[in-house]
């Protein structure tokens, strides 16, 4: 299992499953991260909080705190190249 405070900068991952509080994952609900939902970790602010994401074309920032209770699995990037 791997969380979203652990990816790499410019790794894209997905989604498998968003923990946390209720209202935490209401939040991310209604930006769009659910199960199944591709984004990229874009940078990380220089003391390592917030944590800046693409997500559905959108950028959107969470803390670290918050990072650790989205697990994720990484994309493989090698399957279909020639």
């Amino acid at each position: 299992m791997m969380t979203l405070s652990a990816v790499a900068v410019g790794q894209s991952v997905v989604v498998r499953r968003v923990g946390g509080e209720r209202s935490f994952r209401r939040r991310l609900m209604e930006l769009g991260v659910l199960p199944g939902t591709q984004m990229r970790l874009m940078r990380i602010a220089p003391l390592g909080d917030p944590m800046e994401l693409l997500v559905r074309g959108c950028s959107m920032s969470i803390r670290r705190s918050e990072a650790d209770s989205i697990e994720v699995h990484s994309i493989d990037t090698s399957a279909g190249s020639p």
